[in-house]
């Protein structure tokens, strides 16, 4: 994806009147199905959807009636979120036939705004992992290469807008789903502060952790889309020096290409007067069996009836996890909401003398299709792990977080880092994030 395809650009060809919303709609429809048998990003191109709704808005605009910047934009939304009167799948064939009556708050949002939705994105089987692979849907291949995974659960997404197909989608993000196929796929991606945009019509996977979130080509774009589906304060310049909190160790577990990409960000950072401090996090390792306590057990009580109804249609991995929520206790599930609890007010009080805490988005770039294992400084951990390394703990604790490619010094896969806030400052996180990203534009040029 190039600016050629931002949403700043096309506004600019619409105001101009060079094209027709109708128009670039109808080049979007084209690309998603032309590459659909290769990167296979879509399960569902909304084509007659898309067309009526650019062609609305192209009569607004010759009426002077334009509704706001995202009027006749195109965008893609992840199939967990509820579409009217567009099949709504979650990724499974155990809801392959499902046709909403209404639409998910974000979608009716974007409609208010004039946007124009493409299709219905491809996922990881109703959001249960972090490698987009799917045997009913197919696996998304990441389009920098398609020997490659393009990361998930919002992998559909990811690839819709890293290809250029629309210049930005909708996912949603238990544990990094937004965060980790933008950063392999070389976009950026954003999960809010808990509740700060409407889950209302997503289908949950895990409601105490399950973020909205947004994937565009720059920060720029997403700033400009969440503040039609989020109450977000204006933006404005930082003023004292950053104060940057890094998480202690975490440079150790890195790839070379992250590590020397995180390193160079640090150093961008600190040539603009910011400081930094390291700080140490609840151990990981525990912290990942509270996350998947409570995964499991919400997730097998949406599941529940249908895994009763229609157990052969999961796949096999989703399957697996919900037969193992059958096991657990409310014990042990009461136990890991409470610390939960005992997290996120820790990590709010580290962060109050703190601006952002700055880490690698993944400790790897982006894996083959059909990785099972990788090695991190000499450990072997499952692909998944790996991949929500730096991403999953920042859903316990309900924070903003954002990741933005940077340049690597490689010139390799794709690189990201990523930036979190405290809870409640996602305008001070965009402020920041803008910032750096402009550092990073003129680090390319």
């Amino acid at each position: 994806m190039t600016d050629s395809r931002s949403i700043k650009t096309i506004v600019a060809v619409l105001e101009g009147g060079n094209r027709s919303a109708v128009e670039i709609v109808r080049e979007c429809i084209a690309a998603a199905e032309r590459t659909n048998f290769s990167l296979r990003s879509f399960i569902t191109v909304a084509a007659e959807h898309a067309l009526n709704q650019a062609g609305k808005s192209d009569a607004r605009r010759r009426a002077g009636r334009v509704l706001g910047p995202l009027d006749g934009i195109p965008y893609a939304a992840k199939d967990m979120f509820e579409t009217r009167g567009i099949r709504t799948t979650g990724g499974s064939r155990v809801l392959e036939n499902n046709v909403p009556d209404t639409s998910a708050a974000a979608i009716c949002m974007l409609d208010a705004a004039g946007a124009a939705l493409v299709g219905k994105t491809n996922l990881h089987e109703f959001a249960f992992g972090a490698t987009g692979e799917n045997r009913w849907a197919g696996t998304v291949v990441n389009p920098h290469d398609e020997t490659r995974l393009a990361g998930g659960s919002s992998s559909g997404s990811a690839a819709a807008v890293a290809a250029g197909i629309v210049p930005f989608a909708l996912g949603t993000d238990t544990g990094g789903s937004v965060r980790v196929p933008a950063a392999l796929c070389g976009i950026a991606g954003y999960k809010p502060s808990f509740g700060l945009i409407s889950l209302d019509g997503v289908i949950p996977y895990c409601w105490s952790l399950d973020h909205a979130g947004v994937l565009a080509t720059s920060v720029e774009d997403l700033e400009l889309v969440v503040r039609h589906i989020a109450k977000l304060p204006p933006a404005t310049k930082p003023g004292a020096a950053l104060r940057v909190a890094l998480i202690e160790g975490c440079e150790d577990k890195c790839e070379d290409s992250v590590l020397d990409a995180f390193l160079a960000t640090k150093a961008h950072m600190r040539r603009l007067g910011a400081t930094f401090d390291a700080i140490e996090l609840p151990d990981q390792s525990e912290a990942r069996t509270v996350s998947l306590t409570i995964q499991l057990a919400e997730s097998l009580t949406y599941h529940g009836p249908n895994l009763a109804r229609a157990r052969d249609r999961f796949g096999a991995d989703i399957r697996g996890g919900l037969v193992r929520g059958q096991f657990l206790s409310a014990e042990s599930y009461i136990q890991c909401k409470r610390v939960l609890e005992t997290y996120r007010r820790a990590f709010a009080q580290t962060m109050q003398t703190f601006d952002v805490l700055l880490t690698p988005a993944c400790p790897i770039t982006a894996p083959q299709v059909g990785t099972v294992d990788v090695d991190i400084t000499g450990q072997t951990i499952p692909v998944g792990n790996a991949l929500t390394l730096f991403t999953s703990f920042f859903n316990l604790v309900g924070a903003p977080a954002l990741v933005l490619p940077v340049p690597s010094p490689s010139r390799g896969l794709p690189v990201a880092v990523q930036i979190v806030g405290s809870p409640g400052s996602d305008a001070r996180l965009f402020e920041i994030a803008l910032m750096l990203e402009s550092v990073c534009k003129a680090c390319r040029s």
